[in-house]
């Protein structure tokens, strides 16, 4: 364990996938990793290898890799839906693979089109076909709450997150509330269940649709996990969660942990720049607490 938390940065991915409208351009993106890097953050999902039919603000997410590889120290993760987006990612030298699949079928079956098994089936494959060297990050979606089935029940959740860690030994799992439907109670039953049982390769990907979102990043902390996403301004959302809206803001983790006495290794004042930044992109729906607090902007 250690005592300081890993914020890894989702708003150039999870913050613009869902904006409709007019297309975010590449050149905006760069400037908003930009942005996050010049605050201290050394963790990003920059993008993904989908269809940009499927996704369009998504595309030319090759452009915006080989940008982030001339930013010395930063970490960039891809999501990788299928072997087609695997070979994208390898090819264009991601620094970490971001598989995901969703814990209830429901939503497997609207984000991915496939049931649950086949997606399973075909990410353990790419698990083990990564080349060494390249870092692995297997995402599972609504392991609290499905815009379909409703509460996830912990007996169904956890033989999947079993049956993920069996895939591999070493691989960061994150355990998502895609919904932010998720409550502190649950979020810290059953990292701790996971954490206890399989050791410390967990992260926590939150979303503040229902206010918790900080609160749950807490429950996640205290039950032993250090590794977090959230997104400059509270962006984002998924496309195929009908009502999920923004993720946990960076700037209301980087607050909270700073009065925690937690290290995150944020300049609080850039950060303010790129959320700023982030909020202001055109049909972004912006979220979050602590740029709105006078007294916030002004501390150093």
């Amino acid at each position: 364990m250690t005592d300081a938390a890993i914020i890894s940065e989702v708003a150039p991915r999870d913050g613009i996938q869902s904006i409709t409208g007019a297309l975010v351009s590449t050149e905006a993106k760069i400037a908003l990793i930009q942005a996050c890097y010049d605050a201290g953050l050394r963790r990003m999902e920059v993008g993904s290898f989908v269809s940009p039919k499927a996704i369009p603000q998504m595309a030319q997410t090759e452009v915006v890799l080989s940008a982030c590889k001339k930013m010395p120290g930063l970490e960039s993760t891809v999501l990788v839906p299928n072997r087609r987006g695997f070979d994208a990612a390898i090819a264009h030298g991601a620094d970490r693979l971001g598989f995901f699949m969703s814990a209830t079928a429901g939503h497997n079956k609207a984000n991915l089109n496939r049931t649950r098994e086949e997606s399973f089936a075909e990410l353990a494959t790419l698990v083990q076909d990564t080349p060494k060297g390249v870092k692995i990050r297997f995402n599972l979606s609504c392991v609290f709450h499905c815009p379909f089935d409703g509460v996830v029940p912990e007996a169904e959740v956890m033989p999947w997150i079993e049956r993920i860690v069996a895939v591999h030994p070493e691989m960061e799992i994150a355990l998502a509330d895609t919904t932010g439907n998720a409550s502190p109670d649950q979020v810290g039953r059953i990292f701790r269940h996971a954490i206890t049982t399989w050791g410390d390769r967990f992260a926590f990907h939150g979303h503040d649709t229902y206010g918790m979102g900080v609160a749950n990043v807490s429950a996640a902390w205290e039950a032993g996990c250090r590794v977090f996403d959230s997104a400059a301004g509270g962006i984002g959302g998924c496309p195929f969660a009908p009502g999920a809206t923004g993720n946990v803001a960076t700037e209301d983790l980087a607050w909270m942990f700073r009065r925690m006495g937690v290290a995150t290794g944020i300049d609080w004042n850039r950060l303010l720049v790129a959320a700023d930044m982030a909020a202001a992109i055109p049909g972004a729906v912006p979220g979050g607490r602590m740029r709105a607090v006078p007294a916030a902007r002004k501390a150093a």
